[in-house]
C-alpha cells in the first residue's frame, strides 16, 4: 500500500518507519514541503496520515486538500492546549469531527491518537497488546485503518462512528496526565482486557 505521511514530528517519524517495515511505500511532508509535492503524493497514496498539531489542519494549503478528496486520512491530531495539559474542545465536537469538516471530502478516520510516539515501536507493553481504537463513518475506510494498526500489531478495535472521538481525545489528555502530569513516564498505554 502507498502511505503518505503529512508531518515529520515524533508521531509521523514513528508511522513513517512503521509502516515501512510493515512493507509499506511510504512518503513524509512536512510545513518545508512545497504544496505541489504534497498534492503529488497525496495523489498516487492510498491513505494518507494527517500526523501535525491540530491547529495546524486549519492552515493546509487549499491545493492540499482538494487532492485529499476521497482519499483515506487518519487523523491522528488530538486538540491539546499549548502547554499539553488540556483540551480545547470537547463535548459538542472533537477534533476528528473538526478534520472532517475541513475535509469534506475524505475519509477521516480517527486512529493512532491515543498511543504515545515512544510507544508506537513497542506495541506491547506490560505484558499486554496496546489498545487502539479505531472510528471513522466510513465503514470501508475503517476496515483498512482497523487492518493497518493490526499490522503493527496493535489491539486495533472498531469503536464506531468518527462522533466517538469525542471519546478518545480525553482518553489521550488523560494518558498524559499520568505521563507528565503524575510522572509515569511516556512508556505507558491503553489494553482492552476482554474476558
Amino acid at each position: 500500500m502507498k502511505i503518505s505521511i503529512i508531518g515529520k514530528g515524533n508521531v509521523g517519524s514513528a508511522l513513517a518507519r512503521r509502516f515501512g517495515e510493515a512493507g509499506h511505500a511510504v512518503t513524509v511532508t512536512d510545513s518545508s514541503t512545497a504544496p505541489d509535492q504534497v498534492v503529488a503524493q497525496v495523489a498516487e497514496a492510498d491513505v494518507t496520515v494527517l500526523a501535525v498539531p491540530f491547529p495546524a489542519v486549519a492552515q493546509l494549503d487549499g491545493k492540499v486538500k482538494t487532492a485529499l478528496d476521497g482519499k483515506i486520512v487518519i487523523d491522528v491530531t488530538n486538540p491539546l492546549a499549548a502547554d499539553f495539559m488540556s483540551l480545547t474542545l470537547g463535548h459538542t465536537t472533537s477534533a476528528g469531527e473538526q478534520v472532517a469538516a475541513a475535509l469534506p471530502g475524505a475519509r477521516v478516520v480517527k486512529a493512532f491518537n491515543t498511543v504515545f510516539a515512544a510507544t508506537l515501536d513497542t506495541p506491547e507493553l506490560g505484558g499486554g497488546t496496546l489498545f487502539l481504537p479505531v472510528a471513522a463513518d466510513d465503514e470501508a475506510a475503517k476496515k483498512t485503518v482497523l487492518e493497518l494498526g493490526r499490522q503493527l500489531g496493535f489491539d486495533a478495535v472498531d469503536v464506531g462512528p468518527l462522533v466517538n472521538s469525542r471519546y478518545l481525545e480525553p482518553a489521550v489528555e488523560l494518558l498524559i496526565q499520568l505521563a507528565y502530569g503524575v510522572g509515569l513516564g511516556a512508556n505507558i498505554g491503553f489494553t482492552l482486557a476482554r474476558a
